[in-house]
């Protein structure tokens, strides 16, 4: 049982290697148990709609009361598709792919 879980180990150790995983996050230089994300905007503009949206959206989420932002700012819709964007860059596609593989694995136990 022991040389079939060390052969597991190393299968999996393999596939890890083999395959360009875990590339979303980067590892930060600086602090240990720190990584960073990449975030691709085309502009500081773009860059600060997002932001805008991401607080206007908590602001609301917050505040059950509020049916907008009317008292905060003079613009209060919030652009949902700008929301989902930062949600789909965020993803680790890459990992989902390792899962899978590791899944596979797991189940020939």
């Amino acid at each position: 049982m022991e040389t079939q879980n060390k052969e597991r180990a190393e299968e999996l150790l393999e596939l890890i290697n083999k395959g360009r995983y875990f590339t979303k996050l980067k590892p930060e230089l600086k602090e240990a148990n720190s990584f960073t994300i990449p975030l691709k905007v085309s502009s500081y503009n773009e860059l600060n709609l997002m932001v805008s949206d991401l607080l206007k959206a908590s602001i609301i989420l917050l505040n059950p009361d509020a049916n907008g932002l009317s008292s905060f700012t003079k613009d209060n819709n919030v652009n949902v598709m700008t929301l989902l964007e930062i949600a789909l860059q965020l993803l680790p596609e890459d990992e989902m792919e390792l899962l899978d593989e590791v899944y596979k694995v797991g189940v020939e136990f």
